[in-house]
């Protein structure tokens, strides 16, 4: 039986250790190729990961609905090139996610 995104504790785990801080010009070629996706703050990063990793189509359509889970656009590109922004990364192949800092830019 498969485990339920929201009680996947070993996996939950593993996506925290393994998320970090990076600069986006780090992230830019990644970005060129279409696979970093913007996480909102409003949205705990690593359950989204996690969610990502389990295919919980309902809750990723539902977040992408709300405009809080999305390819990142050009002008967010723009404004973290020109803020020289860090971000919080989380790897779920084959994308990046990223998330601003709560109250940084979106």
């Amino acid at each position: 039986m498969k485990t339920k995104p929201e009680n996947d504790t070993e996996l939950r785990a593993k996506i925290n250790l393994e998320t970090a801080r990076l600069p986006w010009a780090e992230l830019q070629r990644h970005f060129a190729q279409g696979s970093v996706v913007f996480v909102s703050a409003e949205l705990d990063l690593v359950d989204v990961a996690v969610r990502i990793s389990h295919d919980d189509k309902d809750s990723i359509a539902q977040w992408m609905g709300d405009g809080k889970l999305g390819k990142v656009s050009d002008a967010q590109a723009q404004a973290w090139t020109e803020a020289d922004a860090v971000l919080w990364t989380s790897v779920v192949h084959p994308f990046i996610l990223v998330q601003p800092d709560k109250g940084v830019l979106h």
